[in-house]
Formats: structure tokens, sequence, C-alpha cells
């Protein structure tokens, strides 16, 4: 008995010894970082568009009060 099992013994360790090798050294190549590219914003120019209509509209539609002021103490 002891013979059979020092034989089983033996061919399981031959057998899965050359398993362990298969396939060969595995070999990683390490990949360059990607190359991040920052794209503009679609509604990049409405912020700036408001911004001059309403300098625009403050300048034309301005003070209008047009009235001088009083000098006479009894117009107040």
């Amino acid at each position: 008995m002891k013979k059979l099992v020092a034989k089983v013994l033996a061919a399981s360790l031959a057998l899965s010894s050359s398993a362990a090798y298969a396939g060969g050294p595995v070999v990683i190549e390490e990949e360059g970082q990607p190359e991040v590219v920052a794209t503009s914003p679609r509604s990049g120019w409405i912020v700036p568009v408001i911004i001059g209509l309403v300098v625009v509209c403050a300048i034309a539609c301005g003070n209008d009060n047009d009235d001088p002021a009083p000098t006479d103490p009894e117009d107040l």
C-alpha cells in the first residue's frame, strides 16, 4: 500500500509542477497616462452677452431726471 501511495504522490507532483510553468512568464507593459483635453463649455458665451446687454441698457436708459436741481429755497 505504501508503494502505491508513493507512486501516486510522485505522479501527482510531476503533473502539477509542469502545469505551474505552463504559459511562460507574464510581461506587463505600463501604459502611458491618458491625455486629458479640457474643452470649453458650450454655454461660455451666454454670461458675457447678458452682462453686455445689461451695461448697454444702463447706458441707454440712463437717468431720466433731466431737470436741473432747484437753486431757489422757495422751490423746495
